[in-house]
């Protein structure tokens, strides 16, 4: 049977790799984003690949037009399956360049446009008790960095209202799985369109990653329930490092936090932002740093493979156990350990 997506943000970046990702193993995709023209060029590229594709260009901020779609989705396509959230809107500069009109925009896309999409993914989902909700998340949504105070605060409000629903989901009885996936620095054209108050050009915290390197990870969660999914070292540093030492990573931040997010090139005037309008042009997944970006991720290639990588570790302990057991009784780990003791005695 075909299965139905509806991908936010599928315009480009991020969300363009992910729409190619599960139009490659079969499903029927809904487009969501707001430039029309760039939109309809995602759609043909998924129908090239033999999949139904249908373009839906609107703002995520627009509740009402986030329900519409869903609507227009299952009286098309059919029941939709798996709803990923993956529009956003972000700022380079400090909070004291910031407007109150930024901020409001930033997070009216990136947190309350997954909001209104979680909310049209469950009203459909919860009466046939059965579906897959992705949330796109971020190391910045446990970790946040300087100038992005925008984009962290909405990331960081999407793990909370995620961890909230999912929580209410298991009340209710509902098999409706719900997953974050977290991501790395990635090479996508937001740092070519994003509303840039700082004079240089942005980019991406190396290492940097290739936008088909999340997708692969959000079409695995779609197909393996999990609580949430790291994407890359470069995510499980920042995230575990946060847990165990937060005062220090602030200081580094401070120090190194401005200088990692912008190039030594001069941010032209002339660059249009995205923030409050859609910016033209033939923009695909990837942005201008392909050179430098990553395909791969052996901590994602883990993940996907735990079984067999917890199954090899189990037969790897077991081996070393018989082997410390072949000579009998002097290696149980009872003679080992008083032999440990009585060395440390003397």
């Amino acid at each position: 049977m075909t299965r139905i997506v509806v991908v936010t943000g599928a315009g480009a970046g991020v969300g363009r790799a992910v729409v190619r990702e599960f139009a490659r193993h079969g499903y029927d995709v809904g487009l969501i984003a707001r430039d029309a023209a760039r939109l309809e060029q995602a759609a043909a590229e998924l129908r090239a690949m033999g999949v139904r594709a249908m373009p839906l260009p609107l703002d995520v901020a627009d509740a009402g037009a986030v329900e519409a779609a869903a609507a227009r989705v299952e009286a098309e396509l059919g029941p939709i399956d798996v709803w990923v959230n993956g529009a956003m809107a972000t700022v380079f500069a400090p909070v004291r360049e910031t407007t109150a009109e930024e901020f409001h925009r930033a997070t009216s896309v990136t947190y309350l446009g997954t909001v209104h999409g979680t909310m049209a993914a469950l009203r459909r989902m919860r009466g046939r008790r059965r579906g897959t909700i992705i949330n796109v998340g971020s190391a910045l949504a446990y970790r946040s960095v300087p100038l992005q105070a925008a984009y962290c605060g909405a990331k960081s409000a999407i793990r909370g209202f995620t961890d909230s629903l999912r929580s209410e989901i298991m009340h209710d009885g509902d098999r409706i799985n719900l997953c974050m996936v977290h991501l790395p620095a990635v090479n996508t054209p937001q740092f070519d369109w994003a509303l840039n108050k700082m004079g240089k050009r942005a980019q991406p915290v190396p290492p940097i990653f290739q936008p088909e390197v999340p997708a692969r990870a959000i079409v695995f969660a779609a197909e393996h329930p999990r609580r949430e999914i790291w994407v890359g070292f470069p995510t499980v540093k920042a995230i575990l490092g946060n847990r165990i030492a937060p005062g220090l990573i602030d200081r580094y931040l401070a120090w190194k936090g401005y200088s990692g997010q912008l190039t030594a090139e001069r941010e032209p005037a002339s660059v249009p932002s995205n923030l409050f309008e859609p910016v033209p042009g033939d923009y695909g997944a990837h942005g201008r740093f392909d050179a430098r970006a990553r395909t791969g991720s052996w901590e994602m290639v883990i993940s996907r493979h735990r079984g067999a990588v917890m199954a090899g570790l189990g037969l790897g302990l077991l081996a070393v156990l018989r082997l410390a057991t072949r000579n009998g009784p002097a290696a149980t780990p009872r003679r080992v350990a008083r032999g440990v003791a009585h060395r440390s005695i003397r």
